[in-house]
């Protein structure tokens, strides 16, 4: 399971918490399911554990997962972080719509396929 990406200008640590959100918010991770030892995601990863901590620490600070001592951690599934995300995305939508119309753009033109995908 390795999905960093070296071109991504985000830290490898942002990497790694992201995807644990998505999959958590997903459902792909269970309630109290724990979380890979930090010394083992870090082997898994080729990365330092000092990353893998910091990317937990950051998981714990948005209410993803919790921290048992000398257990530990485990996932932490609360409705209200996926009802957050949503919030979150529909406000960068609407941000997005604002700007295209800021420069002429409909919402339904923008949404419309082209056919031109990938082109410059």
């Amino acid at each position: 399971m390795n999905f960093l990406d070296y071109q991504d200008p985000r830290p490898i640590y942002e990497q790694i918490a992201d995807m644990y959100q998505k999959l958590i918010l997903k459902g792909a991770m269970s309630a109290d399911e724990p979380m890979p030892s930090v010394r083992k995601l870090a082997i898994e990863l080729s990365t330092n554990p000092n990353t893998v901590q910091k990317a937990y620490a950051l998981l714990e600070q948005k209410g993803f997962i919790y921290s048992v001592k000398g257990r530990g951690n485990f996932v932490k599934v609360d409705p209200e972080l996926r009802t957050k995300r949503k919030a979150e995305l529909k406000s960068k939508l609407e941000d997005i719509f604002r700007e295209a119309e800021e420069i002429g753009i409909s919402r339904a033109e923008l949404m419309e396929d082209d056919g031109k995908d990938g082109e410059q």
